[in-house]
């Protein structure tokens, strides 16, 4: 199939094809033509399957096929996205594919001044794409009216619902027409996004590619290493890898992000750090750095899994494993962009098992264990086949066994220590506030 089969418009065709696209991808095979009919869409989607094109072009296709006149702060469109990056990553989308389309798109999130977005809204408007928290403000303000939206635009829904933003979306979603049309992105399903999308679509086709990501064109490893000071020692090793264009460091805290940053710079690496708690100012010059490749290394947390797509990253490196396994697929699809070739580097402490059986449960395969001579580790991760582990009982999965720490040293009882009890409590417990919400 080409694009021409999805009975696009001739301009929307010229910006495809000067991006180099030829072949829609299946996520976008299977969604574009059910929305331009109208239809509400369900469509769960791993990252990098093109569903921002997915959705984008249909919505600049309607703007096309409605050339009726704009109120001031009346969009049509309006896309939720949970953050800022991914926010920027659908307006470029949106700019790209809409060059030659007379419209007006603009982006609402937080951390950035009000004035420029109240004066953007004082004009007419056709597409928003935003995020809850700051759209929820402007409607506050009376700055913006969604009466007038005839497409609503839910991506990675999943991500909304774990960071809490079940009241803002749904209070968003009742100031929006009845017959508006409705599309769910998501890269997992569960009974909560089941909920969600009973109370806000109408009969919509459920799409699924992809429930098992592959990411065929990314090499991914493991490496176990004993302690901090090891973890330390194999990324110095990798960072001096020749093939490493740029990396990204993803993090499990604000903090450490900022301090490994710190410790690169020292080091003499071209670093900087990306997290919740900076200014969108400096966020925005950040990543405007790694794109014009005057950054090396970008040590972020998982407010970087999601949006940022640059086809210079040649690494991903996990410092810490990811508490949510789907997490673990958005973090790797940072790299091999565009179908290039990426390299995936996960590092497991021996207390990250239960983590690493939790990722290589979701993608459905064992991460492969690499060993660097030198920087061997003295404890070994021993891991039971995915095959295996698909077939336990749910009993058998939600126990912590399923691993082995094995060393010679472990008869002198000189190993290193289980989990300390409050640290899985505190684990458990923020999952338990992330499900919750």
């Amino acid at each position: 199939m080409s694009f021409e089969n999805l009975q696009l418009k001739g301009l929307l065709l010229k910006a495809i094809q000067q991006r180099g696209y030829t072949t829609p991808t299946p996520v976008q095979s299977a969604v574009i033509p059910i929305i331009l009919d109208g239809g509400d869409v369900i469509a769960s989607a791993n990252t990098g399957t093109g569903k921002t094109a997915g959705f984008v072009l249909p919505a600049l296709q309607f703007i096309l096929n409605n050339r009726t006149k704009k109120l001031p702060g009346c969009p049509s469109v309006l896309i939720l996205t949970p953050t800022r990056e991914l926010a920027n990553q659908v307006s470029q989308s949106i700019r790209h594919y809409g060059k030659y389309i007379r419209f007006q798109s603009i982006t609402l999130f937080g951390g950035m001044p009000y004035g420029p977005q109240l004066k953007n809204l004082a004009r007419p408007v056709d597409i928003v794409v935003a995020t809850p928290g700051r759209l929820i403000d402007h409607l506050e303000r009376k700055s913006i009216d969604l009466s007038q939206v005839q497409i609503l635009v839910l991506d990675e829904a999943d991500r909304m619902l774990d960071m809490g933003f079940i009241d803002e979306v749904n209070k968003i979603a009742q100031l929006t027409p009845a017959e508006r049309q409705t599309l769910l992105f998501s890269a997992t399903w569960d009974g909560k996004l089941a909920e969600l999308a009973k109370r806000l679509l109408r009969s919509p086709q459920r799409v699924e590619v992809d429930s098992q990501p592959t990411q065929i064109n990314i090499e991914q490893r493991l490496h176990v290493a004993d302690n901090m000071e090891h973890k330390n020692r194999l990324l110095q090793h990798l960072l001096g890898d020749t093939t490493l264009t740029q990396a990204i460091i993803f993090s499990a805290t604000k903090q450490g992000a900022d301090v490994l940053a710190q410790e690169l710079i020292a080091q003499g690496y071209s670093a900087a750090a990306l997290h919740g708690d900076m200014k969108q100012a400096i966020r925005n010059r950040t990543l405007m750095n790694l794109r014009q490749g005057k950054l090396q290394v970008l040590v972020a947390t998982d407010v970087a899994a999601r949006g940022i797509n640059v086809t210079s990253v040649s690494h991903v490196i996990n410092y810490d494993l990811p508490r949510f396994a789907e997490d673990y697929v958005h973090r790797i699809g940072r790299t091999g962009r565009a179908g290039a070739a990426g390299t995936a580097i996960s590092f497991a402490l021996p207390e990250d098992k239960l983590h690493l059986e939790r990722i290589e449960r979701y993608t459905g395969k064992s991460l492969p264990q690499h060993i660097i001579p030198g920087l061997e580790p003295k404890f070994s991760l021993t891991r039971p086949s995915t095959k295996k582990r698909r077939f336990r009982s749910a009993t058998q999965q939600n126990q912590p066994g399923g691993y082995s720490v094995t060393s010679k040293s472990r008869k002198n009882n000189n190993y290193p220590p289980q989990p300390h009890h409050s640290r899985r409590s505190s684990t458990q417990a923020h999952h338990k506030r992330m499900t919750a919400n």
